[in-house]
């Protein structure tokens, strides 16, 4: 039996946990369009090394590792104050999809932090694997399409969404999890009625 745990992300595996995670990213979106680069941020990347690397100058990085090994990477961004707290990048390596890797890391983020009372995350309207494993094996409900005509007013790039460019070129599907409330966290009734 495989174990999967976390581990914080070190300053010196940085670069090529940008460069892991460029990869897996470019890999889903090299199944679904091929060579076509209109979803592409920079030099045929699907996500730019300025988007990663703020990812986790802004969070909390974490490496997945499968029995030690690492096989992906994830960041979070933690709310202390409100426990809205958002999943701001996740990928497993394409060599290990499909082994419940992503599902066991997710797992362990839920144990890690259990004072949440809300996850958010996003994922391209195109990443149908993702879509599939945030909803039907994490728990997560879908809340929110942005898109062309329904653009993101927290994402400063989203005016990039014209309505000329039609909603086949860019949309990203909010997700929301709330979390229950543990049992230990609930008052007992009051016996004085």
């Amino acid at each position: 039996m495989t174990t999967v745990t976390l581990t914080l992300l070190t300053d010196d595996d940085r670069e090529q946990f940008i460069l892991d995670n460029q990869r897996a990213f470019k890999y889903g979106a090299m199944i679904e369009f091929g060579e076509r680069d209109g979803h592409f941020e920079e030099d045929g990347e699907i996500i730019s090394r300025k988007t990663i690397a703020e990812s986790i100058d802004n969070g909390v990085a974490y490496r997945i590792r499968e029995d030690g090994r690492i096989v992906g990477g994830l960041v979070l961004r933690i709310d202390k104050r409100t426990q809205r707290n958002e999943l701001e990048l996740l990928f497993v390596d394409p060599d290990v999809h499909s082994k419940g890797i992503g599902y066991a890391a997710w797992q362990e983020v839920e144990k890690l932090y259990p004072e949440t009372k809300v996850w958010i995350t996003s994922t391209p309207y195109f990443e149908k694997r993702n879509i599939h494993f945030y909803v039907n094996k994490c728990g997560f409900h879908i809340v929110e399409f942005f898109n062309a005509r329904h653009p993101d007013p927290h994402d400063p790039d989203a005016e990039g969404y014209g309505v000329e460019e039609a909603d086949d070129n860019a949309g990203m599907f909010l997700f929301e999890k709330k979390m229950s409330v543990p049992d230990s966290a609930v008052s007992p009734p009051n016996s004085n009625s």
